[in-house]
């Protein structure tokens, strides 16, 4: 299979596989020649970046696996769906991976706002969803069919307060969207200032995350004259926060969580970004010194034809591997039940430097969180 083709692995192209697969085997997905595992994902608007890295750092090692044989003789194989970052669009492509293409599990939705319309097919259909690309509250919330890969935008906003109280700074604003998921970021942040005796000096909250009010943001927030601003918004609001911000002459160190994707924050910045932070749930893809880098940068340049990396695309290659090894585990005559008991065994899986733990109460993989930076050379440092 050609680079171009497993690229584009769409619904057309695996409509007649899945077919097969209901006709040949009892098991949704699952033929003797194939594995196939669904994805509704941004492949064009706005977050289009983050979706295509996602996609493309799973495709990276199932090529590495397919090229070797596959598993248990089985070529695997991803079925993704656009969603333009739509949540209908994102219920009508889970319907539509469950009920039509019949594939055997799903991996590596954007966000929560698209995880959440994903889980009533989940739960109705019995359907294993792994590494959903967030780290929001309501999707760490035990759930039978639900394996998160990453830590939680808890873990990492705790992790960003720690760090610069640890330096005395004291002066912090909040920048959120005016939604559960943002009010839930807001509320972290919250209780770790108040755990230090501190609270937010400023709040700009967003209500309309397509038109959000930038410049009153900015306004809001540099009236506290805060030392940190805290961003858990989309890349763009968040980089034209930043921006704004700039030009009315704030110096206060600003820094994001990993919600808006490092690399499509980054060049959304291009210069401005220069000393910018941003909280990371896996390794720098830079630090080849960790097996699972290395090995992913080798996979990742074998897919596309050159060295385009990022810390997206690394996360996807890493819920790949996991779900893999758990495939692997589950033995030749794999059913759903038996891939989800394979990844409650992983207690302490090693991904290659990269740990996580599952068991049959805990489906919250990892809390890694390391904190990097943007630098003059506008690559990321750490």
């Amino acid at each position: 299979m050609t680079t171009r083709i497993l690229r584009s692995v769409c619904a057309l192209a695996l409509f007649g596989v899945a077919l097969c697969a209901s006709a040949a085997s009892p098991v949704p997905g699952v033929t003797a020649t194939t594995i196939v595992i669904g994805q509704s994902a941004p492949l064009s608007g706005s977050n289009r970046e983050l979706g295509e890295d996602i996609r493309d750092g799973v495709l990276a090692y199932f090529k590495k696996v397919n090229d070797r044989g596959g598993i248990y003789g089985r070529r695997l194989e991803l079925a993704t769906l656009d969603d333009a970052n739509d949540t209908k669009r994102a219920a009508a492509n889970t319907q539509k991976l469950i009920e039509e293409l019949q594939v055997f599990a799903l991996y590596g939705y954007a966000s929560a706002t698209l995880s959440g319309p994903a889980l009533p097919f989940v739960e109705k259909f019995k359907v294993p969803f792994i590494g959903p690309f967030t780290g929001a509250a309501p999707m760490r919330v035990f759930n039978k069919y639900v394996y998160n890969i990453r830590a939680s935008y808890a873990d990492e906003l705790e992790k960003i307060v720690d760090h610069y109280s640890l330096f005395g700074i004291k002066r912090f604003a909040v920048v959120h969207y005016d939604d559960p998921i943002g009010n839930a970021n807001n509320d972290v942040v919250v209780r770790a200032l108040k755990q230090r005796g501190l609270e937010p000096v400023s709040e700009a909250s967003f209500k309309d995350r397509a038109h959000p009010d930038i410049a009153g943001g900015v306004k809001t927030v540099l009236k506290g004259n805060p030392d940190v601003i805290i961003l858990t918004t989309l890349y763009k609001t968040t980089s034209d926060f930043i921006k704004a911000a700039l030009r009315a002459g704030s110096t206060a160190q600003m820094i994001s969580n990993s919600f808006p994707g490092a690399s499509p924050l980054a060049q959304e910045l291009g210069a401005d970004g220069v000393g910018v932070a941003i909280s990371q749930v896996v390794p720098p893809p830079s630090e080849a010194s960790v097996p699972v880098v290395a090995e992913y940068r080798e996979a990742a340049e074998k897919l596309l034809g050159r060295r385009d990396f990022s810390f997206t695309s690394l996360e996807g290659y890493i819920g790949a591997k996991v779900m893999v090894e758990a495939i692997r585990r589950a033995g030749p005559r794999i059913t759903r039940e038996s891939f989800m008991q394979a990844l409650d065994s992983m207690s302490d899986y090693d991904a290659g430097g990269y740990y996580l733990s599952f068991s049959p109460t805990n489906h919250n993989g990892s809390s890694f969180v390391e904190l990097t930076i943007i630098g003059k050379d506008l690559r990321f440092k750490y």
